[in-house]
């Protein structure tokens, strides 16, 4: 079992700067691939950035050049920093960890962007 703890959201103004970590309960990146998905209110929970075993990372279109998706071995740690924020990045943010055969959602973090 695997235990993921976002953290980071809040409330930012557009062009804001925030960053998401997620704090994994044991050392699973050797052989998890690490993500954020985020679901706005009325529409499907979708991919933002993954983070694979081997270093690589892939960022959707949307968010591509604003947010990096990285981690930190030693804590176990996954991060998410989000620049240039825009009001249709607002969602609930969710860590996820998915091997082919286990996967695991964290709780998620609200991200609201609003001036």
């Amino acid at each position: 079992q695997v235990q993921l703890v976002e953290s980071g959201g809040g409330l930012v103004q557009p062009g804001g700067s925030l960053r998401l970590s997620c704090a994994a309960s044991r050392s699973i990146f050797s052989t998890y691939i690490m993500g954020w998905y985020r679901q706005a209110p009325g529409k499907q929970r979708e991919l933002v950035a993954t983070i694979s075993s081997d270093g690589r990372t892939n960022h959707a279109d949307s968010v591509k050049g604003r947010f990096t998706i990285s981690r930190d071995n030693a804590k176990n740690t996954v991060y998410l920093q989000m620049n240039s924020l825009k009001s249709e990045d607002t969602a609930v943010y969710y860590c996820n960890a998915y091997s082919g055969r286990l996967e695991y959602w964290g709780q998620g973090t609200q991200v609201t962007v609003s001036s």
